[in-house]
């Protein structure tokens, strides 16, 4: 709730900038942006590199491999898990958001699921049938994402340096 007025103000200037206009104030670029770039996401691949096995980068290393490719031949393949829950996170956090998209979004046809559910139910006699309905629809997709990201988990479990 505190970032909400700076970045507030920073989406507000995107607008006048050419290249940023995707991502300015009434679009949903700036719903997708603001769950994308978190400082949780930032830590919580840092943890998932700091836990990285030593002896396999030295053997990289040894073989002649540089950065570039130690980081996209060894580090991608084997940060699966980590890349399939960061997905589910910040899919999560952007269409679960209300209160980023009910201050950035000002058109009605750009609506998220949110707050068309939170329209639902303001009027005098709410639908509830209407509202259960909309709520488990809302539901859907994030368990699509994580049945289809399942498979990742299960396999980021086996570790790549063996006794």
């Amino acid at each position: 709730a505190a970032l909400i007025v700076p970045l507030f103000r920073m989406f507000s200037k995107f607008s006048t900038v050419g290249a940023l206009k995707g991502i300015s104030l009434n679009t949903h670029g700036a719903v997708i942006v603001i769950s994308v770039a978190t400082a949780f996401l930032i830590f919580f691949f840092r943890q998932n590199t700091k836990t990285f096995p030593k002896d396999l980068i030295e053997a990289a290393r040894i073989d002649g491999l540089g950065e570039f490719s130690i980081f996209f031949r060894i580090f991608m393949p084997t940060m699966k898990s980590t890349y399939a829950a960061a997905i589910i996170v910040t899919f999560m956090s952007s269409w679960n958001s209300y209160m980023w998209p009910l201050i950035s979004l000002q058109s009605t046809d750009k609506r998220t699921l949110p707050l068309v559910i939170s329209a639902l139910g303001s009027s005098y006699t709410p639908d509830y049938g209407m509202i259960m309905m909309a709520v488990v629809i809302a539901t859907l997709p994030t368990a699509l994402i994580f049945f289809l990201m399942q498979k990742h988990f299960v396999a980021g479990m086996t570790g790549s340096v063996k006794g």
